[in-house]
């Protein structure tokens, strides 16, 4: 483990690994059904998972950041699906710091309520009495079929036109919509990650009260060091990479040490696959490529956490190497699962097999916007002390 507070105990954090066995039992109704079951969503919600990130002042355990990625790699190393749904719907603590907090607390009567988001600026907000009238569709609503909240991001009209702030720019409003608010479209059939049911949502003419709209970027509203960066909610993410590799690795161990290879039977001398040489080769190679970029995100990761702590501002910097670490470990995860993939050799290709769902998993989470490849240019500017062309969060 990294350091420092990643090397604590905590509740939810071993509630979490009691999941595993429960949630690898399940893996099948995951997959075919493209969802996350009922039976799972409660177990997760009794094992506190998706109020991670609620205030200790509501009751919730406001778990450090650190913790949180610990809890979520958890639950992914056992799924992947389940474990994007963790790092996604466990967001509420965060969307509730957005808003006045009696009308959040309003809100957010149970802290197990999961919450889920799009933030691609798809919707339409027309100014009203009391809000703004909500209309528009919006594509990967990870969990948006057992979330009590989605919160949606929108333009703010007057009338047809946008309506322009003293900036200039598009004023812009991030929606909480209530579950009976949203429609769910049925199009997630993906590649991977096929159980986090991340569909899209489409919202027509709905009322939303002023008190339910905040403005974007989003500010916190609430004291409290994990609420004081408010895009704090993204950095999540390497979580369910790093749990997804490391459930391959675990998965691959097993399965050498009583796995014939098919040509050592043809001659007669039966060998494991253990014992063959170039795979204790990609065994090291991926235990090399997963254990470093753990090592950078949670190294990174205590940096920032602890400059919040001491009451300081993240720079531009931190945040740079942040998001470069989340960037590498899909990167090295991803190549670290091929690696186990090919090994393993040709039963890999079987869609019942554990390798198929691995790799199509840790693909699927490579594809997310935080891990585009412009954050390595934009990181290598900032390091440059360059002008920032791209936005890092």
């Amino acid at each position: 483990m990294a350091g420092g507070t990643a090397e604590k105990s905590n509740s939810t954090l071993e509630a979490a690994i009691a999941l595993g066995p429960r949630i690898r039992a399940a893996e099948e109704e995951i997959e075919q059904g493209r969802r996350i079951p009922p039976h799972l969503v409660q177990a997760m919600k009794e094992a506190g998972i998706f109020r991670m990130a609620m205030p200790r002042a509501w009751g919730g355990p406001e778990l450090d950041p650190i913790m949180q990625l610990r809890v979520i790699e958890a639950i992914a190393r056992a799924d992947g699906s389940a474990g994007w749904c963790a790092m996604i719907n466990s967001d509420g603590g965060y969307f509730s710091a957005f808003f006045d907090q009696d009308a959040a607390r309003e809100m957010y009567r149970d802290l197990d309520a999961p919450s889920a988001s799009s933030l691609v600026f798809s919707g339409r907000a027309v100014a009203a009495d009391g809000g703004y009238r909500v209309t528009g569709r919006w594509p990967f609503v990870s969990g948006c079929q057992h979330c009590d909240w989605v919160l949606l991001t929108c333009e703010v009209y007057e009338g047809d036109a946008p309506r322009i702030g003293s900036n200039g720019m598009p004023e812009r409003r991030a929606c909480l919509i209530g579950s009976g608010e949203f429609e769910v479209l049925d199009t997630w059939y993906s590649t991977g990650l096929r159980g986090s049911g991340s569909h899209d949502v489409a919202v027509r003419n709905v009322l939303v009260p002023a008190e339910r709209a905040c403005k974007f970027p989003l500010e916190s509203r609430r004291a409290g060091t994990l609420y004081a960066y408010p895009m704090m909610f993204v950095y999540n993410v390497p979580a369910v990479t790093l749990g997804i590799a490391r459930g391959a690795i675990d998965t691959f161990v097993e399965i050498a040490e009583r796995k014939p290879v098919t040509m050592s039977m043809l001659t007669g001398r039966k060998r494991m696959l253990r014992d063959e040489a170039y795979v204790q080769s990609a065994a090291g190679r991926a235990e090399a490529l997963v254990s470093s970029a753990r090592h950078f995100v949670y190294g990174q990761m205590e940096e920032l956490w602890q400059t919040l702590l001491e009451g300081k501002r993240l720079s531009l910097r931190q945040r740079a190497l942040y998001r470069l670490a989340i960037t590498h470990a899909h990167a090295a995860c991803a190549e670290a699962v091929e690696m186990l993939y090919k090994a393993y050799g040709g039963s890999s290709v079987y869609s019942s097999g554990p390798f198929d769902r691995y790799l199509r998993d840790v693909l699927t989470a490579n594809q997310h916007t935080v891990n585009s490849l412009k954050i390595y240019e934009a990181a290598g500017r900032v390091l440059l002390g360059l002008d920032l062309e791209e936005p890092i969060f």
